[in-house]
């Protein structure tokens, strides 16, 4: 988003903090400003009002001494007047009986009678319509002197010429100090700025640099323990998966196309071998014909088998969930794999619980049992037993598909649910046609159904898989 047309982060920054101060300066300012104004004044009022209650008293003094009403007032305006302080006294009919201290621009006029308080002093300030530097402050008071009663209206001011001076001084001093700190403070928010987003300029211009071929390269880190730093190990641990994924991903191409060069290969050249001659017994063309069905079946389960994988990946696979007794589902593959086990001349036994009631996509099931069944069969010695029991446990099911073959070397477990891993070396399996995607999707088929498959054991006494699946009932 845009601020007033300034488009970095280091810009609109030090806007912001600019602003946010002078906002501030502002309203601090200002409030001292106020308050001292307010200060100032009221020590003005409270010295008109001491004044007052001196004249008052002086008045009362002079009378009591003998004194007529203008000798009492004379006396009082000369004693308590000065250069920065009026004393006017008036008869209650408005004369004027004395006025010492008065400046000559000041223009005052004695308002009505009525208006006087008798209790308190009435202020108003003079002058501030024509001049505001011959401004003057004014109380006024009408006194009754005991016990006489005799009453005069009393007026004493003083000049606010020096305290809007010094007003005006603050106001000069804040008009110079706050554009100041602003323009400091500008400078420093600049360099602030700068300094702190620098790691991000950094980042950018590495990541910049950065591509598919070169995914190994990490943004810098200048300070793991703030918001930026752990901001580039975010993005440098998002880099690494990414590189691993691309790496994942050029692997899992360069495998599918050996794995689908190898059945496509191999059925041309049958093909090619058998029309290399005008003319072949049948039994030559049945041969051919078996050979590239073999090979045409391995590259369907191959295409198959990565088509699944893909769209897993891609979490588009449309999983079919429905009830149904994971007991039967066994009974069928097996059935189905001691067709071929027995040419192989291994047997298949069988352990199983009734009513194993459990939803799921019963295709995809069936489909990481074939696999691990026909992994067994496919590898075991001949004369040998495959064993597949399906026990309870106490979190759901577990199947167990167990053979007797040579076992998986320590180096080479943790690969073999690695996409197109195969230890045929390994467990001497060179006449395996499988394309090492099995156990990664069986393990994917299990993990979507909240199970998982695991090698449980594996040894020269054989290898044991089993499939933990959790417990569910039919709705």
């Amino acid at each position: 988003m845009k601020l007033l047309g300034i488009e970095t982060v280091r810009a609109r920054l030090t806007l912001w903090y600019v602003s946010v101060l002078a906002l501030i300066l502002l309203l601090v300012g200002g409030l001292i400003y106020a308050l001292l104004a307010r200060a100032l004044y009221t020590r003005i009022d409270e010295g008109l009002q001491s004044v007052m209650q001196i004249a008052m008293t002086s008045l009362a003094n002079d009378l009591a001494e003998g004194q007529d009403t203008e000798d009492a007032a004379r006396s009082t305006a000369a004693e308590l007047s000065s250069r920065r302080q009026m004393v006017a006294i008036y008869d209650p009919a408005g004369r004027l009986l004395a006025e010492e201290g008065r400046d000559e621009e000041l223009a005052f006029v004695l308002p009505a009678l009525g208006a006087i308080p008798t209790d308190d002093e009435l202020f108003i300030t003079a002058g501030e319509a024509k001049d505001e530097d011959d401004r003057h402050r004014l109380a006024l008071r009408l006194v009754s002197i005991p016990p006489s009663g005799t009453k005069y209206i009393v007026v004493v001011g003083n000049p606010l010429e020096p305290t809007d001076e010094e007003l005006e001084s603050l106001r000069e001093i804040l008009g110079y100090v706050v554009p100041m700190a602003l323009i400091v403070a500008g400078f420093g928010g600049w360099f602030l700025a700068r300094h702190s987003l620098s790691p991000v300029v950094a980042m950018a211009e590495r990541a910049r640099r950065i591509g598919v071929e070169n995914l190994s390269g990490r943004l810098p880190v200048v300070n793991p323990r703030d918001e930026l730093g752990r901001l580039a190990e975010t993005f440098n641990d998002l880099l690494g998966r990414l590189e691993a994924s691309m790496t994942q991903q050029r692997q899992f191409m360069a495998d599918a196309s050996h794995e689908l060069r190898t059945p496509v290969a191999t059925a041309r050249t049958a093909a090619s071998v058998a029309l290399q001659q005008p003319r072949r017994d049948e039994r030559d063309y049945r041969e051919t014909l078996q050979i590239i069905e073999q090979q045409t079946i391995r590259l369907s389960r191959i295409v198959d088998d990565m088509f699944t994988l893909a769209r897993a990946d891609a979490g588009n696979y449309p999983l079919h969930q429905t009830p149904m007794y994971l007991d039967e589902v066994v009974d069928e593959v097996i059935r189905a794999a001691r067709v071929l086990a027995a040419a192989k001349d291994v047997s298949i036994q069988a352990r199983s619980i009734a009513s194993a009631a459990f939803t799921g996509d019963e295709d995809l099931i069936r489909r990481l049992l074939v696999n691990l069944i026909d992994n067994a069969v496919r590898y075991a010695p001949r004369g040998s037993t495959v064993r597949a029991d399906l026990e309870q446990t106490p979190v759901g099911y577990s199947i167990s598909i167990s053979d007797q073959g040579p076992g998986i070397p320590p180096d080479v477990q943790p690969h073999i649910f690695e996409r197109f891993y195969r230890g045929d070396a390994a467990r001497a399996r060179s006449q395996s046609d499988g394309a090492g995607l099995g156990l990664a999707l069986a393990r994917w088929i299990a993990t979507v159904h909240g199970g998982d498959v695991l090698l449980a054991r594996s040894s020269d006494a054989g290898t044991t898989f089993t499939v933990a699946l959790p417990a569910s009932r039919p709705s």
